[in-house]
């Protein structure tokens, strides 16, 4: 059976890591609303990407939506989706 505490609670702890964490490590990785910083994972990888791809970084590859994503946030749809999972899994392995 699933405990409805367990999956609010899930539920809440994926939403904070979600709109607070993952802002805060992808800026400090180096992807924030600014550009790419140099010196950093970012920029490291944005590097490798250009390489990889003949001098460009492709849209829709990893490194442009880690770039969109530090600049812009995650979508709210994209955020109740994730806090939804959270709580289902929460509730179901816990």
């Amino acid at each position: 059976m699933i405990d409805p505490v367990t999956a609010v609670l899930g539920g809440v702890a994926t939403f904070a890591v979600t709109t607070i964490g993952v802002p805060v490590a992808l800026g400090a990785a180096g992807f924030t609303g600014a550009g790419i910083v140099a010196g950093t994972v970012a920029a490291k990888m944005m590097s490798a990407a250009a390489i990889a791809s003949g001098g460009g970084v492709a849209a829709g590859s990893i490194v442009a939506a880690l770039q969109s994503v530090g600049a812009a946030g995650l979508s709210a749809s994209t955020t109740a989706a994730v806090t939804a999972g959270g709580a289902l899994l929460s509730a179901i392995v816990l």
